[in-house]
C-alpha cells in the first residue's frame, strides 16, 4: 500500500469504481454483444434462406436479374448467381469470432446446404456462398448487418464519465487532504523548534478540532517554557547575588590555604549554576537561521586543538543548514570537548545529504561500556570508571547536547569508535 494519505484515499475511491465498472462492462457487454450479434446474424440468414427458397421453387429469368435486384433493393445485400463450381476451402477464423460462429450455426439449421463463410478477407463485408443443385448463391452483406457495431459507445460513455468523476473527486480530495498536510507540517516544524505562527485551522470539522487541539497544546508548552525561564531567571539572579557576596567576603579575608579552597568551591558552584541554568533553559528564544556548518566545524576543531588534542575534520554535502546555530554549536562543542578531554586524537566527520545533517565525532579515549551509554545522558550522572570527569564537571554536558539535538527533531547516539574510543553520532534533519 502507498504511504501517503491522499494516495490511499484516492485508491479507496477509484478501486471500487474500477472493479464495479469492470464487472458491469463484462456482464452487460457479454449479454448485449452476444444477444444482438446472434439476432442480427439470425436475421441475415433468414433473408438468405428466403432467397434460396425463391431460387429453388420459382422460375427465374436467364440472367437472374430479378433476384439480384430484390437482394440489392429490398434486402440491402449484394446477390449474385455463380456457376456450379466447388466451394472454396474454409478459411481460418479469428479467435472469438461470434459472427462466423453464429452465421455457420444458423445456416446449418435453417438452410441445411453446403456453405462457405468469409469474415476475414474483407473487413467491412461478409461473404456467404450457398451450394445449390445447379448453381451457387453468393451473398455479400455489410459487416454491420451481422453484429452489434455500436457497443463501443457504451464503453466510451462509461470510461469518459468515470474519468470526469474521478478528476472531480481528486480535486475535492486534495482540498480535504491539504489541511491535514498543513497540520502535519506544523507539528513537525514545532517539534524541530521552528516557528509556526502562520498555521490556521481549516478543512473538515474533525481536522479543525485536531488543529485547534495542536494550537492549544503548543500554547501550553510555550507558556510552560516561558514560566520556567522566568523562574530560572529569578533563581539565577538570587544565587548569583549570593555568590558575588561570597567572592567579596573572600576577597577581604587574608590569603590562606582555607580561603583558596573556598574560592575554588565558589567557582565550581558558579560553573555548576551556569550549566544547570543552560540545561533547563535549553535553546529557547533563539531563531532558526541558515548557517554554514563547515565554518562551525572549523571553530570546533580550533577549540579542540587549544585543549591539546590532535584534531582532523572533513565535510561532504551542502554546507548551508537551517538550524539554531548557537544551540547546535554548543551541543557539538560539548561532544568535541568531551572527546578532547578523554582522548589525544579526535576525528570530526560531517555529512549533509538526503535531508539529514550528521556529525560523527571519534576519539581514542577509554570509551564507555555499552550498558552505560544511555545512562550518561541522564542529568548529573557521573561515570567514574571508564571516562572520569574533572572536578569542575556537573554531569550535564551530554544531557544538554542531546536535549538540543532532540529539540531539532534529531538525536545523539554513542557507539564504539574505529579509533578505539567512543563515537558520538549527532544527527538532525536539515
Amino acid at each position: 500500500m502507498p504511504k501517503g494519505l491522499y494516495t490511499r484515499a484516492l485508491l479507496i475511491i477509484v478501486t471500487p469504481m474500477v472493479l464495479l465498472q469492470s464487472v458491469l462492462a463484462f456482464v452487460i457487454m457479454e449479454q448485449h454483444y452476444q444477444q444482438v450479434t446472434f439476432r442480427l446474424s439470425q436475421a441475415v440468414v433468414r433473408e438468405i434462406a428466403a432467397l434460396v427458397y425463391t431460387l429453388e421453387n420459382y422460375p427465374q429469368d436467364a440472367d437472374y436479374r430479378l433476384i439480384e435486384e430484390m437482394g440489392s433493393r429490398t434486402l440491402d445485400m449484394s446477390v449474385s448467381i455463380l456457376p456450379p463450381e466447388p466451394l472454396p476451402p474454409p478459411r481460418p477464423r479469428a479467435f472469438f469470432d461470434l459472427v462466423a460462429e453464429n452465421l455457420s450455426r444458423e445456416i446449418s439449421q435453417r438452410i441445411g446446404k453446403p456453405f462457405w463463410v468469409d469474415t476475414i478477407g474483407r473487413s467491412r463485408f461478409v461473404e456467404i456462398r450457398i451450394q445449390l443443385k445447379d448453381k451457387v448463391l453468393r451473398v455479400v452483406a455489410r459487416h454491420s448487418q451481422t453484429y452489434a457495431s455500436n457497443s463501443h459507445i457504451f464503453l466510451v460513455w462509461m470510461v469518459g464519465t468515470s474519468l470526469v468523476l474521478i478528476s472531480i473527486a481528486m480535486l475535492f480530495l486534495r482540498n480535504q487532504i491539504r489541511p491535514i498536510e498543513r497540520l502535519a507540517n506544523a507539528a513537525e516544524g514545532f517539534g524541530k523548534g521552528r516557528p509556526v505562527d502562520d498555521f490556521r485551522p481549516s478543512g473538515a470539522r474533525e481536522v479543525r478540532r485536531a488543529a485547534q487541539a495542536f494550537i492549544e497544546m503548543r500554547r501550553r508548552i510555550e507558556r510552560q517554557i516561558d514560566q520556567r525561564t522566568t523562574m530560572l531567571a529569578g533563581v539565577s539572579h538570587d544565587l548569583r547575588t549570593i555568590l558575588t557576596r561570597f567572592r567579596l567576603q573572600l576577597a577581604l579575608i587574608p590569603e590562606t590555604p582555607e580561603t583558596e579552597g573556598l574560592k575554588r568551591d565558589v567557582d565550581e558552584m558558579s560553573n555548576m549554576l551556569e550549566d544547570y541554568l543552560a540545561f533547563t533553559r535549553g535553546d529557547n528564544g533563539e531563531a532558526v537561521e541558515t548557517a554554514d556548518i563547515t565554518l562551525m566545524l572549523e571553530e570546533l576543531e580550533e577549540a579542540a586543538e587549544i585543549s591539546g588534542a590532535s584534531v582532523s575534520s572533513s565535510f561532504t554535502g551542502e554546507p548551508e543548514v537551517e538550524m539554531r546555530r548557537n544551540a547546535v554549536k554548543r551541543s557539538l562543542m560539548n561532544l568535541v570537548m568531551n572527546a578532547a578531554r578523554h582522548g589525544s586524537r579526535v576525528d570530526i566527520q560531517g555529512r549533509h545529504m538526503d535531508g539529514w545533517l550528521t556529525v560523527v565525532i571519534d576519539d581514542d579515549g577509554p570509551g564507555i561500556p555499552e550498558e552505560e551509554r544511555e545512562n550518561v545522558f541522564r542529568p548529573f550522572y557521573r561515570l567514574d570508571e571508564a571516562r572520569n570527569q574533572d572536578a569542575s564537571g556537573s554531569g550535564l554536558g551530554l544531557a544538554i547536547a542531546r536535549d538540543i539535538a532532540r529539540s531539532h527533531g534529531g538525536d545523539i547516539q554513542l557507539e564504539e569508535s574505529a579509533l578505539g574510543g567512543l563515537r558520538a553520532r549527532f544527527r538532525i534533519p536539515g
